[in-house]
């Protein structure tokens, strides 16, 4: 048995190999392998089943060892990695070793738990010559006598007080037998998970329109073929429910599913959800976690939940879509036009279209859901290749919330000066705490202020390794770069005249903490950002703290602005709906409706009417206008419209080329040198937009610049600029990367 093997050792190509006849057994396709490379030994994955062509056999090395006794990428995921490598234009190493987790990798060892139990009755005689001799092993023996089922070694050595040689001693004698029991490192145990949320374990009482909806993804499951639908939403539609009625019927027909959610905080509520309704339809139905915060145990235990079909049910963020989950029926990406779903690092997928690649490979069915569907999934859903399915009400006839635009222009007048919070906002705070009611404060930027500028000489505190403002933090008077990481002391005088006048300008969530506390004194209040949620589990606590009423005020950035369900909320506010608005990017409208219309929808989810006070300096802008009243139709039509006459996305491709290097005229030479090329190469079938220098042109001492490709499709062209690109003689200093279908241009 000969096999082609990728091997895991920094280059992309097959190498083969012979399989001893020990081995065979366990090696096929997609098995997790170590072969000899030089004189070492290396990861590998088995690609094929074959003889290489013009290679003499007797030559071919053998392979040393198979880990595991099934695929570690099974036939779907190792279909998925090479079109991955060919739309994205990357190493399909780097896409192996995203898909198998390190823990699998390297090796790392179950957790196993040692038990003791009895295996012979002693007489009376023999264990009273056992107490007279051995007093401590009588002990023992007679402790583990009464007991019905074996014991944890750990608990009865330290609960009667002895030392691990008695027990050995009785192995010994034959009396007593130890065992090893594999312990599962479960990440959100069902307490933790549900602490704080009543989870509804039977399901609710459809609604006509969740009804037919329901109807619809049945019929689609029941087809057994891929299929693609968009599941459009209000806020508080139950998109949940249909979501739970999805993933009963999947699994009652023996398939598998994948649950995507864009945010690691909102993954304890869903998993509460899934492991309560999968407990009422059969107890044995496990559900796996799946995200980068979860240790190492954690992630090795899943993975082999999964992979050996124990487990049939995973939730997590954009990884998740890699668990080697068997006869997968069914994919769901919620909140499935969040940019979080997008890889910011080599390799750069987007998590939502290789969802949809996934569900093609495996003939399964994607279900996408959202209050407020991406431009290009909405587009592709009216062109006919997804499946347009409808929510236009909220449950139970709730209300969307009453939104209210407050014109900062005006406030300013009124109060004389620049303010955090509006007179309105204040007032209904107050309101809300009278009546023991919760409130939600949005604000996108962590931090205090995001500058310190000098108002006598108009110095600004920049970042020395990144061309940005560094960001004040209060609590510890220290200055931060969000980019690198880099900080140092805020300064009392200004380093470039010496006066005393520097002073923070713009907000952060610290500032609007401090604004609250000083308006509000008598509320609880708590603040939910990267700054706060250091610690593995904060996420839950605070949410669990929000959920029962120990906090009365919460303020967070965008981890609270989606899919969270508090029923106690009547009232979000939106400190400054102008941030996401003016960045150098065409989807800011796109993304600054998304963003109030989904932070609005965390209001009046349950019996009491809420209310939406967004602050801004421009009310007219269209995204507020439209998101007032939750318009998705009349936003989409308008924004559309715009990008159809610039060509923009939908309705053409992107591929973005980002080129970094320490030299600023080195890197700007290379990159109108490779323009040049791809102009002469491609002539009309891509359009250029660059080289020019990128909005934040240096980060971490190295500068940047980017180019620009507008392509009618990308698998017409990315083999061909991948390959024009490997063969440009690039200086070792210089790093570029190609980024297909970005989703943040700044």
């Amino acid at each position: 048995m000969i096999v082609g093997v990728h091997p895991l050792a920094g280059f992309d190509k097959l190498l083969h190999y012979k399989v001893p006849e020990s081995l065979r057994a366990d090696a096929g396709v997609g098995s997790l392998v170590r072969v000899p490379l030089g004189r070492t030994l290396c990861l590998g994955v088995i690609g094929e089943i074959g003889a290489p062509k013009d290679f003499p056999l007797d030559r071919l090395k053998a392979v040393a060892q198979v880990l595991h006794p099934f695929p570690a990428l099974p036939p779907d995921l190792l279909g998925l990695a090479r079109w991955m490598a060919g739309y994205y234009a990357c190493g399909l190493e780097s896409i192996i070793e995203t898909m198998i987790p390190a823990a699998v990798r390297n090796g790392a060892s179950l957790k196993q738990e040692k038990l003791l139990s009895v295996i012979q009755r002693l007489n009376e005689a023999d264990l009273a010559v056992l107490t007279k001799r051995a007093p401590q092993q009588a002990r023992l023996y007679e402790f583990l006598a009464q007991q019905f089922r074996p014991q944890k070694k750990s608990l009865v050595l330290s609960r009667l007080d002895i030392t691990a040689a008695v027990a050995t001693a009785l192995v010994k004698r034959g009396v007593v037998l130890e065992t090893a029991e594999r312990v599962e490192r479960i990440a959100y145990p069902e307490s933790a998970a549900t602490h704080g949320e009543l989870v509804a374990s039977q399901p609710h009482k459809l609604n006509p329109e969740q009804q037919s909806v329901v109807t619809a993804i049945t019929a689609q499951l029941a087809g057994g073929k891929f299929g693609v639908s968009l599941l459009h939403g209000v806020t508080g539609s139950g998109k949940t429910e249909v979501y739970l009625r999805a993933i009963d019927t999947a699994l009652k027909s023996g398939g598998g599913v994948v649950f995507l959610v864009p945010e690691v905080a909102l993954t304890p509520q869903t998993v509460a959800r899934l492991r309560s309704r999968l407990e009422a339809i059969a107890p044995d139905h496990k559900c796996v976690v799946w995200h980068s915060h979860l240790s190492e145990g954690e992630r090795l235990d899943g993975w082999l939940a999964l992979a050996t079909g124990e487990a049939r049910v995973v939730v997590g963020a954009r990884s998740a879509i890699f668990a080697p989950v068997q006869n997968l029926k069914l994919i769901v990406v919620d909140e499935e036009h969040e940019p979080a779903y997008k890889q910011d690092e080599t390799p750069r997928y987007h998590g939502r279209d290789v969802a949809v690649m996934r569900a093609k490979l495996n003939g399964a069915l994607c279900l996408l859901g959202s209050a407020t569907p991406s431009l290009e999934s909405f587009v592709n859903a009216q062109a006919g290749r997804y499946q347009l399915l409808e929510l236009k009400q909220r449950v139970d006839d709730r209300k969307l919330p009453h939104i209210d635009v407050v014109d900062m222009k005006i406030e300013v007048m009124r109060q004389r000066g620049l303010t955090t919070l509006s007179r309105k906002l204040v007032d209904a705070m107050h309101a809300r705490l009278e009546r023991r009611e919760q409130a939600i404060l949005f604000i996108n930027r962590r931090g205090y202020s995001s500058s310190m500028l000098c108002t006598k000489c108009g110095h600004s505190e920049e970042c020395v390794h990144c061309s940005i403002t560094m960001t004040y933090h209060r609590s510890d008077e220290t200055l931060r770069c969000h980019l690198c990481a880099a900080q140092r002391a805020a300064p009392v005088r200004c380093p470039a005249c010496g006066a005393p006048e520097i002073r923070w300008r713009g907000l952060g969530t610290q500032r609007v903490e401090e604004a609250v506390r000083r308006v509000v004194p008598r509320a609880r209040i708590e603040r939910m950002d990267t700054d706060t949620m250091t610690k593995k589990n904060r996420f839950r606590e605070i949410l669990s703290d929000f959920r029962i009423g120990k906090i009365d005020i919460l303020i967070g950035t965008q981890m609270i602005g989606k899919g969270l369900d508090f029923p106690n909320v009547t009232l979000v506010g939106l400190i400054d709906a102008d941030i996401s608005m003016h960045i150098p990017d065409f989807r800011a409208n796109e993304r600054t409706f998304q963003l109030l219309v989904q932070v609005a929808g965390r209001a009046g989810r349950g019996d009491r009417a809420g209310e939406v006070i967004v602050q801004t300096f421009t009310p007219q802008a269209e995204a507020i206008q439209f998101s007032r009243h939750a318009d998705f139709a009349g936003f989409a039509a308008a924004e559309l419209k715009l990008r159809r006459d610039f060509h923009y996305p939908p309705y053409r491709h992107l591929i973005h080329h980002l080129f970094r290097g320490p030299n600023p005229e080195k890197l700007k030479f290379f990159a109108e040198q490779w323009a040049k090329l791809v102009e002469k190469t491609f002539g009309t079938r891509v359009e250029l937009r660059g080289p020019a220098p990128c909005p934040i042109e240096k980060i971490k001492d190295e500068y940047r610049w980017q180019l620009w490709y507008f392509v009618e499709g990308v698998t017409k062209i990315i083999g061909e600029l991948s390959q024009l690109r490997d063969g440009f003689a690039w200086p070792d200093d210089l790093t570029q990367v190609l980024d297909v279908d970005p989703v943040n241009l700044a």
